[in-house]
């Protein structure tokens, strides 16, 4: 049965941006994150306080995140990936922060330069001395439905990683398939085996569309009653650490399903497809959304 609402949470500034190559500005990256509050998603991922060597295209998170004008109503989580990276995140005013484990060991190694195990006994420390400041934890699961390393990855791992992040503290947790690999069944049997463990209302999931598939893997968990979705305006993004992943699926897609199917997003069609035309000319690129394509060539933005 469908859901009658499903909300977006954009996270074109963030996992968007992390795979361009050319890096914005803080005062480009604040310009955008203006524009998507203005579109009606409930929730922007706005940076990222990891290393700058690993990931340039996040440097300044900390301004950007100072800067911004925050809606009521809306989140603006950062993604945070030890305690370092917490302090910084506090420093710079933020509410929200995500952490982010893998499903897959040797996508653990190489995205976080340790096994599954240790990476979780640093994210239960994160989680508690962010909890202890009132800052809100999402969670996220990398390779929910294949890593690039190990191939397939089971439904029984990604449930156990879910359910240890969700018992640590997170108030939901995203599942990513990462290289966008997972087939609408597949999709299916995998939330249906983390959903054993975790209320379903406290799961979102994240699909990239490497293979084309990211619309009918979101139609048929919807069918499941999942409410949260993840995605990138314009298709941004990717992951450095993820081979042959390409980017996320685009939210003016998934906007669009979404009210095809007569279920509330709260989107604003025409301020989402602005906010698209912005980043791609800062980014120099075209947008990879087909609704984003299909409207360009029946009436011109303002």
């Amino acid at each position: 049965m469908l859901p009658p609402y499903v909300k977006i949470v954009e996270v074109g500034a963030r996992d968007g941006l992390q795979n361009e190559a050319r890096a914005l500005s803080v005062a480009s990256r604040v310009e955008f994150i203006r524009l998507l509050g203005e579109t009606g998603v409930r929730a922007i991922e706005v940076g990222s306080f990891t290393s700058a060597k690993r990931v340039p295209q996040m440097v300044g998170s900390g301004e950007v995140l100072k800067s911004i004008q925050r809606n009521n109503g809306v989140g603006y989580p950062v993604l945070v990936p030890n305690l370092r990276g917490l302090e910084d995140a506090c420093a710079a005013g933020a509410t929200e922060i995500a952490v982010f484990a893998a499903a897959s060991e040797t996508f653990s190694q190489h995205n976080l330069r340790c096994d599954i195990a240790a990476s979780l006994e640093r994210f239960a420390v994160v989680i508690e001395r962010a909890h202890a400041a009132d800052i809100r934890v999402r969670g996220y699961v990398s390779c929910a439905l294949g890593c690039p390393y190990q191939g397939a990855v089971p439904s029984a791992e990604v449930a156990r990683v879910a359910a240890l992040l969700y018992n640590f503290g997170c108030y939901e947790i995203s599942l990513g398939d990462t290289i966008g690999v997972g087939t609408p069944r597949q999709a299916q049997a995998m939330l249906e085996r983390v959903a054993a463990d975790i209320p379903l209302e406290k799961l979102a999931v994240h699909f990239h569309d490497t293979y084309g598939q990211a619309l009918a893997n979101i139609y048929a968990v919807l069918q499941l009653g999942v409410q949260v979705v993840d995605s990138s305006v314009a298709g941004l993004g990717g992951c450095p650490y993820a081979p042959g992943a390409s980017g996320n699926v685009a939210t003016e897609d998934v906007a669009y399903l979404l009210h095809g199917l007569g279920l509330h997003s709260g989107i604003n069609m025409p301020q989402l497809l602005r906010a698209g035309d912005y980043i791609c000319k800062q980014l120099g690129r075209r947008n990879h959304s087909k609704v984003a394509a299909a409207w360009s060539n029946r009436k011109p933005l303002q």
